[in-house]
């Protein structure tokens, strides 16, 4: 393990001299000189996404030293994801937490991640992030209030928790290239949680009616592509659990005028990585693992690496021929990650082994999971 750790922060050395010059990457738009636009008519885009943040007592005090004791900086942490997060036309991420009401203290419950958060994760290239969860409530409404606060203020899109009747009825709408992509994010209750007296609109709950009504009403604000977020998932388990194979057969089957009513579903929760598969026709993530999170442990105490590794979706979406088709996807691609623990830092596997890490190991442990059920005969590739 002691060696395994070493090679990890050597390749991490490597890691983040390239990462700097990621750092001054802007997000592609089209017509940037040097890389002209296609045509409107046919130009796709590009969406990837991550699994949960997690900030544990660890990762606090990690962020904290990276900003050399004032205050946290969560941007050295997250470069290791910024290379293909920021080059991505619309990149999405997932909050297990909200926001704590102390920002001295804020972080030191894996219930509370602290201020500084957002704008680490938008200067990453972040769009939007998933902030329905089974924590979504451990601080009340003030908590909703102050997460969807601070997250305004850096400007990250925050579907899953709202401030207001009119907020949780209003979907998240973002622009990709040519595209307008609705965000949408549900969670199962979890930990005894209770919607506030008189507040029902809290949180986004998962239910199959109210999922799919929403995702009808997107489309008709705009949406050209619907994507939902997911928090579900048995917590250690690898293999998708029941409720999640059947709910996601019920989800994409859904259709309206013969088009599918969701184009991609996004599944966080179990905090270790599950398969992706396309079922129905529609790309379907059952569970990205958890980006960035501290130590954790399995069922019999034991330390369990797996809750330290996830996959980065990638998918590439094409224009329909005709107005009001189905954008189709053309790629479909995962990419290994870990966050290490003793660095700090999240690494691309297929980056820290081509700089020669002896994580070869992990990256296939990663990769047999998500091709469990099939997805590479449909096209899913491991990406770089």
């Amino acid at each position: 393990m002691i060696a395994r750790r070493q090679q990890v922060a050597w390749a991490l050395t490597a890691l983040l001299a390239g990462g700097a010059a990621c750092q001054a990457q802007a997000r592609h738009e089209p017509g940037r000189p040097g890389r002209p636009a296609p045509p409107a008519s046919t130009r796709g885009f590009t969406l990837v996404a991550s699994g949960d943040i997690v900030p544990h007592d660890s990762v606090v005090d990690r962020a904290g030293f990276d900003a050399g004791g004032n205050g946290r900086d969560f941007r050295p942490m997250l470069a290791g994801a910024q290379g293909a997060v920021s080059t991505a036309d619309v990149a999405l991420c997932q909050l297990e937490t909200v926001h704590g009401a102390d920002p001295g203290h804020a972080g030191q419950r894996a219930s509370e991640a602290p201020p500084e958060l957002a704008a680490g994760l938008v200067a990453t290239g972040y769009d939007s992030c998933a902030t329905a969860s089974d924590h979504a409530l451990d601080n009340g409404p003030a908590g909703v209030r102050r997460t969807l606060d601070a997250m305004d203020a850096a400007g990250l899109g925050h579907p899953g928790i709202a401030r207001t009747d009119a907020e949780a009825r209003t979907p998240t709408i973002l622009r990709a290239g040519p595209a307008k992509v609705a965000h949408l994010a549900y969670t199962y209750a979890g930990d005894g949680a209770v919607l506030p007296p008189g507040q029902p609109w809290a949180v986004d709950l998962i239910d199959e009616d109210r999922v799919l009504a929403d995702a009808r009403a997107a489309r008709r604000a705009g949406a050209d592509v619907v994507v939902v977020c997911l928090h579900w998932g048995t917590e250690g388990q690898e293999a998708p659990d029941r409720r999640q194979l059947t709910l996601a057969k019920r989800l994409t089957a859904a259709r309206t005028n013969g088009r599918p009513d969701i184009d991609l579903v996004l599944g966080s929760g179990a905090h270790v990585p599950q398969a992706y598969e396309k079922v129905n026709g529609t790309w379907v993530v059952y569970g990205t693992g958890d980006q960035v999170t501290g130590d954790a442990s399995d069922d019999k105490g034991a330390r369990d690496l797996r809750a330290n590794e996830s996959t980065l979706a990638r998918f590439t979406f094409a224009p329909p021929p005709r107005p009001g088709g189905r954008w189709e996807v053309t790629g479909a691609e995962f990419v290994p990650q870990m966050y290490d623990l003793d660095a700090g830092r999240v690494v691309d596997l297929g980056q820290a082994i081509a700089d020669g890490a002896d994580l070869t190991g992990v990256r296939d442990a990663i990769r047999d999971t998500v091709l469990s059920r099939g997805a590479a005969k449909d096209g899913l590739m491991m990406g770089d």
